[in-house]
């Protein structure tokens, strides 16, 4: 349990260092009047769990044993994602009185990561023989 603990935490250490280069590069490219990164790096985090919640079950095209899900799903997504930089930078555009920004960063981040989390399910899915 200590040893999957470990992998877990390097996997959020990466995790967390993608979010921050992302979250650079985004505000590079778009500037930071809306979270772009943000919306990007929840996005794709969505996509990536649920892809290899399917992919890498024990049936799947990339089968993985417990610690490397729990390295990739608990660390690496839990480390990229960002739902608490999405709260903080939603209340900043509400407080600002930036009212359309928040609500396009709400309904963005709400439904486009539930979005990407089924399109990688069903990719997960569809190349995993389920028995």
């Amino acid at each position: 349990m200590f040893l999957v603990s470990l992998w877990v935490g390097l996997g959020g250490a990466i995790g967390s260092m993608a979010r921050y280069w992302t979250a650079l590069g985004a505000a590079r490219l778009w500037g930071e009047a809306f979270p772009w990164g943000t919306l990007i790096i929840n996005v794709l985090g969505s996509f990536i769990i649920g892809f290899i919640a399917t992919g890498t079950l024990p049936h799947g095209p990339v089968p993985a044993p417990p610690a490397m899900r729990a390295f990739l799903m608990a660390g690496f997504c839990g480390g990229y994602t960002t739902f608490s930089a999405f709260s903080l930078q939603t209340w900043d555009l509400l407080r600002v009185g930036n009212y359309p920004g928040a609500l396009a960063n709400i309904a963005g981040s709400v439904l486009l990561c539930l979005l990407a989390t089924i399109c990688g399910y069903w990719l997960g899915a569809r190349i995993t023989p389920f028995r």
